[in-house]
């Protein structure tokens, strides 16, 4: 039988919330309004190929994973996986000038044959792979301060 940890939401974290189950971080963000056009805010997620936070959301999405790489089950998941620190499944964050969100290329979620971008109230990550998108979104951040 499978635990769910929740992780205590941090001020760092925002509108983020996280929980880590079965070798996964599942990341949520609470939309900041709440009617039909939730849906225009809420992160967007295609299956196994990646996903988009808006603009505002990263520094807490990044907050969340760094929040996430602090908990025992994420070490654990990073030496029973036994992976290289240096594969890297993640793409550079880009941001798109038109809607203000910022995608990243990568293992989002399981692949299931569905093509584009859709908004979602979840972003499933393996914790394997939570590190490769902390510094994706860390370089996408830090990028920003320097212009």
């Amino acid at each position: 039988m499978t635990t769910m940890y929740v992780i205590p939401v941090t001020a760092a974290m925002q509108r983020w919330s996280v929980s880590v189950e079965a070798g996964v971080a599942l990341f949520a963000c609470a939309p900041s309004i709440e009617d039909h056009t939730a849906v225009r805010v809420l992160p967007r997620m295609w299956p196994g190929r990646g996903l988009g936070v808006a603009g505002t959301d990263v520094a807490g999405l990044l907050a969340s994973v760094g929040e996430v790489m602090k908990t025992p089950l994420y070490w654990i998941s990073r030496h029973e996986l036994a992976r290289s620190w240096d594969a890297e499944p993640w793409t550079a964050a880009r941001q798109d000038p038109d809607d203000g969100f910022v995608y990243v290329s990568g293992p989002c979620g399981r692949a299931d044959g569905s093509v584009g971008y859709r908004p979602v109230y979840h972003l499933p990550v393996a914790l394997a792979e939570v590190r490769g998108l902390r510094i994706r979104l860390g370089a996408h951040l830090g990028a920003g301060s320097l212009v």
